[in-house]
């Protein structure tokens, strides 16, 4: 499973999930910053990837669009320090791998997630 982080993750973090064993890649090594959302939904098309973000617009385009992919994991935590999101990330992603590869939008908060299964 190939991951990839939206601008609003922290390269520490995807070192920390690199160090894991994680595959992902980062928006910004292969279009702008300033891509629009659905330039990085088609990019996670294209690399067969699931996106990892803070940013909520994710779930509404997919949903819109009706597609079945790419997964989503949306992070809605009230403290993003880097080691929170990785330490969190490390703990879920073997939990949620199924349900990803399966197409869905996960919402994770510090102590739960929640998983829609796509399309919705």
């Amino acid at each position: 499973m190939k991951l990839l982080a939206d601008v609003h993750i922290s390269p520490m973090t995807i070192s920390a999930l690199l160090t894991a064993r994680y595959e992902i890649i980062r928006t910004t090594d292969y279009i702008p910053a300033k891509a629009t959302d659905k330039e990085i939904i088609d990019l996670a098309l294209q690399n067969n990837a699931v996106i990892v973000t803070q940013d909520l617009d994710f779930s509404a385009l997919i949903a819109q669009r009706r597609l079945n992919k790419p997964s989503v994991i949306s992070l809605r935590v009230g403290d993003a320090k880097p080691g929170i999101i990785s330490a969190l990330l490390e703990r879920i992603l073997p939990l949620i791998e199924k349900d990803l590869m399966d197409g869905a939008i996960i919402s994770v908060e510090e102590h739960e997630y929640r998983i829609r299964k796509l399309p919705i």
